[in-house]
């Protein structure tokens, strides 16, 4: 298995890069978000997660290791292949994956070329027990959701990274002048996790 590839980059398309490893050309599979970061001629390292099919070898780069784990776990759900899985995390964050899985948000899921709403289902019922909180890390911010919907999924966020309920309350309370009439979430969650932290 190889666990990561470092080197000079040396092409970038539109899904893929290319980097110099040893004088071989590795050809990696990569979302828009992943391929923004490289420029070519600079060294990169990225992690990155080998498909093996009968008449394939694919290799899959990613910006860090947490979308590499997301885009592991999405595979185990049924019907997720690796394009699909890498679909998913061109659309959403892994955090914006958490959050959507975590808080039945079928809709969310469903932004996603190849997932219709019984394909959503599944992905939520398969995964939810597993997929964990947010970190509050990752490359966007949450997509907008409207009234006290943030609140909620703070405030799970927050017990799922091991916080006592009522501490947790405590510190979406602190944070909700923050939210505007806009919140983002993950702003939101590491500004509560700030105010913890501080506690």
């Amino acid at each position: 298995m190889i666990a990561f590839v470092r080197g000079q980059v040396a092409a970038v398309t539109l899904s893929s890069a290319v980097l110099e490893v040893g004088g071989v050309g590795l050809e990696l599979m990569c979302a828009p978000g992943t391929l923004a970061t490289l420029r070519v001629g600079q060294q990169a390292t990225l992690p990155t997660s080998m498909v093996v099919r009968e008449d394939s070898l694919t290799l899959f780069g990613f910006v860090d290791d947490d979308e590499k784990q997301t885009f592991e776990l999405l595979q185990t759900a049924s019907g997720v292949g690796p394009k699909l899985a890498q679909a998913m995390l061109a659309v959403l964050s892994p955090d914006d994956l958490r959050l959507a899985i975590a808080g039945d948000d079928v809709k969310r899921l469903t932004r996603v070329p190849g997932i219709g709403q019984k394909g959503a289902q599944r992905i939520i019922l398969e995964l939810r027990d597993r997929i964990g909180a947010p970190t509050g890390a990752g490359r966007s911010a949450v997509a907008p959701t409207q009234g006290a919907v943030w609140r909620d999924q703070v405030h799970q966020g927050l017990v799922g990274l091991g916080w006592p309920a009522r501490d947790a309350e405590k510190a979406v309370d602190a944070v909700a002048p923050e939210a505007g009439d806009v919140p983002d979430v993950a702003a939101l969650l590491r500004a509560a996790l700030r105010t913890l932290s501080k506690a």
